[in-house]
């Protein structure tokens, strides 16, 4: 098994007290090393009295299921070849998991506690572990469990999120792991790189770990610090590629939510904090822009004015790979019934838009959960990834179409959600789930005539584009 993986992605996750509505968030860009890596968006449903065993096929990791699962939401890939990779989704009890931000633990660390072939990896981590969770935390008690007795195949972080709480959990090498609970008032940002701090050992309140990581790192002398217990430090990497690959993205990211305190950082600066306070409130706005970013009005924005040196030094957050993006959010303003919105995008971020999906429902529109084999724009998934290649072929003449398009979506998005959480405030149970799955369905289906409307008038417009147009100069 090869250490570094075809998959890296940028994490973005914020407690409640520093979003303008109080609002949890956790948010993930899901990057593959291929332009088209298919998704579905599903909701599988929950499971009673079951005797099965999961079998991995991407590495063969065996383990007994509960009998009992909670339903729950996933973006799983189309070929299931390499496992389900489902990535991101809520369960029925408003608990949500995106799985995983590859990060890569250093020699020094891995020689001790090396990966572990058969063990956990990306594939499995949500199908494993969302359905049986009742609160982050209990997220991050589950994956470590898992990871303890069957071991780690690859260094992975991954996000939780219930009402109150963000957990960040750190999966190193074969079986070592600290997690981290986001502070309220905070946000962090995870770019491919071990991103944990110290760890108080005396606050289990706000930090986990695995069994035996602190006698592990005494008996083989890993610790570089005298005076601190840093898991980045001990544990992580600080080399070239980190700082071209991975440190750019949290500094565009800290640049924009921590203006007067990034102020000293640069794109690869090796010591910017994980956590931070925001200076302002963050919207949901806020992080759909960095989740499409690309060094926005910088020099480095591979779209930009840059030198063709600046333009291609750092890898941005949005790109081309970019199989999908999702970002979960829990409201506090609305009951817990029908709070929980999972905002999925396919195609390229920066280009295409977040469509927002209440959790409580039981079935996804056909264009998100059917996927045909080739190009039709029936689909989802296909028909974002058209607008996207339409849109940066001609960037400069398409980029203020394709903006007024993805805000007035959000726009349309805020009072439709509003809309149907009047009525949702009034149903319970069964009739709820089925009000809300079927709201699902026309949020789906408003998008995707909007989509389809841009995509078609792009198509026209760019037929006055041709390098093949020619006029007769007068002067001939």
């Amino acid at each position: 098994m090869t250490r570094y993986r075809n998959s890296a992605c940028t994490s973005i996750m914020v407690g409640k007290l520093a979003t303008i509505d109080g609002s949890t968030f956790i948010s993930r860009n899901e990057d593959r090393v291929k332009a088209i890596e298919p998704k579905r968006f599903l909701v599988q449903p929950a499971v009673h009295d079951r005797h099965a065993t999961y079998v991995s096929a991407y590495n063969k990791l065996t383990v007994p299921l509960p009998e009992s699962g909670l339903r729950y939401t996933a973006t799983p890939s189309v070929d299931q070849s390499a496992g389900p990779n489902e990535e991101d989704g809520f369960n029925s009890a408003n608990v949500g998991e995106s799985a995983t931000e590859s990060v890569y633990a250093n020699d020094r660390v891995l020689a001790y506690d090396p990966h572990i072939k058969n063990g956990l990896a990306e594939d499995s981590m949500t199908t494993l572990v969302l359905p049986y969770i009742h609160s982050a935390r209990e997220g991050v008690q589950r994956l470590g469990e898992l990871v303890a007795e069957y071991g780690s195949a690859e260094g992975n972080g991954v996000q939780f999120i219930d009402r109150n709480s963000v957990w960040y959990m750190e999966i190193a090498t074969g079986h070592h792991w600290v997690a981290v609970r986001i502070p309220d008032d905070c946000y962090a940002v995870a770019a491919n790189q071990i991103a944990i701090e110290q760890i108080d050992f005396n606050d289990p309140d706000n930090y986990m770990w695995s069994d035996g990581i602190r006698e592990f790192v005494d008996e083989h002398n890993l610790n570089p610090d005298d005076d601190q217990w840093n898991f980045r430090h001990i544990f992580g990497t600080n080399t070239k590629k980190d700082h071209h690959y991975n440190t750019p993205r949290v500094w565009f990211a800290q640049r924009y939510l921590s203006p007067l305190a990034s102020a000293g950082q640069t794109p690869e600066s090796p010591d910017m904090p994980f956590i931070r306070k925001p200076e302002r409130k963050i919207s949901l706005e806020d992080i759909q822009y960095l989740l499409k970013s690309h060094y926005n009005e910088t020099k480095y924005d591979p779209l930009g004015e840059g030198s063709e040196h600046d333009k291609k030094v750092y890898r941005a957050i949005s790109l081309s790979r970019t199989a999908q993006s999702h970002i979960l959010q829990m409201r506090n303003t609305v009951d817990p019934k029908h709070a929980a919105i999972q905002w999925v995008e396919f195609g390229v971020p920066s280009f295409c838009a977040y469509t927002p999906f209440f959790a409580n429902a039981d079935d996804t529109d056909a264009s998100y959960r059917k996927f045909p084999k080739t190009m039709k724009l029936k689909n989802a998934f296909w028909l974002n990834e058209a607008l996207a290649m339409v849109v940066e072929s001609h960037y400069s003449e398409f980029a203020e179409d394709d903006e007024d398009f993805q805000q007035e979506l959000n726009e349309w998005a805020r009072r439709k959600i509003a809309a149907v959480d009047a009525k949702a405030s009034q149903l319970d149970g069964a009739k709820l789930t089925t009000y809300l799955t079927g709201q699902n369905h026309k949020i789906a289906k408003h998008y995707h005539k909007k989509t389809k409307k841009l995509l078609f008038k792009l198509l026209t417009d760019g037929t006055e584009l041709s390098e093949l147009t020619f006029k007769m100069d007068p002067n001939l």
